[in-house]
């Protein structure tokens, strides 16, 4: 439904990669296995809510995981914990409210990258599809003090004004996830720090 309607590919893909980077997250930062299965559930499943509309996903999705892992005989204390942070990964709506939450939104609000832009006729790109297919190389950086977004943007295809007029929401989002966390989020563009 979201390729249909021009928005980024939001497919397995993106959810193996935000799963999995999630996960890394709260290991990186020495979080119970416990915490980083569940991280991992939130972010497989964060945009399910997708499949009723994009406007609100973030709640269709918590309420649709919520059966589904109930479902599955999942404790309820865990399920309360994936709906939160799939209920606040937007940054519409959401904010970080647990460790879980945080590491979500800050897996998802980094994945930016030129695989993620189906539309391939360059013409016809919207400031989405420049922003993302102008990303040549992205890279998540973990250590106990720090969350480094380090981004390699064409600026032949997107400027540094448009690339901010799409991620500047997201990544003030990413900085309050990961004080949360405890640690500071950094993020360079080019090779220059920008938060």
């Amino acid at each position: 439904m979201l390729g249909v309607l021009g928005y980024t590919e939001h497919s397995r893909a993106h959810a193996a990669k935000v799963a999995e980077e999630a996960g890394a997250i709260l290991r990186a930062l020495g979080y119970p296995e416990r915490d980083i299965e569940l991280c991992r559930i939130a972010g497989y499943m964060h945009d399910i809510g997708n499949a009723v509309n994009r406007t609100d996903h973030a709640h269709s999705g918590a309420l649709m995981a919520r059966e589904i892992l109930k479902e599955l005989g999942m404790p309820y204390a865990d399920i309360a914990d994936v709906m939160a942070a799939i209920g606040n990964h937007d940054e519409k709506t959401g904010t970080a409210v647990t460790p879980i939450s945080a590491a979500l939104i800050l897996a998802d609000k980094t994945d930016v990258r030129r695989s993620r832009v189906r539309n391939k006729d360059m013409s016809s790109f919207d400031i989405h599809d420049r922003v993302n297919y102008a990303a040549i190389a992205s890279e998540l950086s973990i250590t106990k003090e720090t969350i480094h977004l380090n981004v390699t943007l064409d600026e032949r295809i997107c400027s540094m004004l448009d690339y901010f007029e799409i991620f500047l929401d997201r990544m003030l989002m990413c900085r309050r996830a990961a004080e949360l966390l405890g640690v500071r989020f950094k993020f360079t563009v080019n090779g220059s720090k920008v938060i």
